[in-house]
């Protein structure tokens, strides 16, 4: 059976659990589950094997669509790369089902793993973001009037160009690092109300995409530029920034401290997306179709999906 770069994903998919699965027919399943648990990485139940099988072809088509191979070559980086992507976009159960399949073919017929190894546990962006609430331009402003300098210009900065707080931590002026190769709006950005400048971010799954500052705002970024770039690990992700900024773990821990204090509640640094997110849409709104706005916004923030802006909008 085919298991090269060019084999169709159906077949890649149905490769991978006929050898998960012992290659037993199946009715050969049947007899044996009835006699005996199946041995370990063998799978027992029908519906996991659909289930499995399912989420197999979908990485497939991702790995072909990115030109990365097949899932022979899976590597375990890559794994994790693709399982950001779908965090992005997919419910928690999801991503569970993606990822135990996936283990399950590394440590089981291709052997990227140990049978005692495990991928990563990603969680879903799209259950986080359908909990969180948007801060309005007063609120912000009361949060930063509690935080640092260093803390506050985060603040802005995520809560005008709608990052992730680990984004901050890859901020480049715009020529400096290439985006990402995407099939762009051609209103991406417009209708902005001030003038802005232009940077890069890395977002999840290694995507780079450029975002807008506030000229204003870019310039007190530059003025605080590193002579020495430094490199940070944070969550166990090394990086290197190039501003002395807060950003990470750290600057979400320090943002939820100060929206309890003045607020009495916080709905974390990620609310400030949602923040972004609507106040875009609104000045998008009278100049483009419905269906335009979202798109552009969804661009905007690294989902390429305009479905999921839609919870933003919440």
């Amino acid at each position: 059976m085919a298991r090269g770069h060019f084999a169709k994903s159906e077949t890649q998919a149905a490769s991978v659990m006929k050898e998960l699965q012992g290659q037993l027919t199946p009715y050969e399943r049947q007899q044996k589950a009835l006699q005996e648990k199946i041995n370990a990485g063998k799978i027992e139940s029908v519906g996991t094997v659909r289930n499995y099988e399912q989420s197999l072809k979908i990485c497939a088509d991702y790995l072909k669509e990115h030109k990365q191979g097949g899932l022979w070559s899976l590597t375990p980086d890559q794994a994790k790369t693709y399982l950001e992507i779908r965090a992005s976009e997919c419910s928690q159960s999801t991503i569970n089902m993606d990822r135990q399949a996936i283990q399950a073919m590394m440590q089981h017929v291709t052997h990227q793993l140990d049978p005692k190894e495990s991928l990563t546990i990603v969680k879903s962006e799209l259950e986080t973001i359908e909990k969180s609430r948007s801060y309005t331009p007063e609120q912000v402003n009361r949060i930063i009037e509690r935080q640092t300098e260093r803390h506050a210009i985060s603040t802005e900065i995520c809560q005008k160009a709608g990052l992730r707080a680990h984004e901050l931590f890859t901020l480049r002026p715009s020529g400096e690092v290439q985006p990402s190769p995407r099939e762009i709006h051609p209103d991406k950005f417009s209708h902005m109300p001030k003038q802005t400048k232009c940077y890069t971010v890395t977002g999840k799954g290694g995507l780079i995409r450029e975002v807008q500052l506030p000229s204003q705002l870019a310039e007190r970024l530059e003025s605080r530029k590193l002579d020495t770039p430094l490199h940070i690990t944070d969550r166990g992700i090394n990086y290197t920034t190039h501003y002395n900024i807060a950003a990470g773990h750290k600057f979400s821990d320090a943002f939820s401290k100060a929206s309890n204090r003045d607020l009495g509640y916080s709905n974390g640094a990620h609310g400030l997306r949602h923040s972004y997110a609507q106040d875009r849409y609104e000045q998008l709104a009278n100049h483009l179709p419905r269906e335009s706005v979202l798109l552009c916004v969804s661009q905007e923030l690294g989902h390429f999906r305009p479905e999921i802006t839609e919870v933003y909008l919440r």
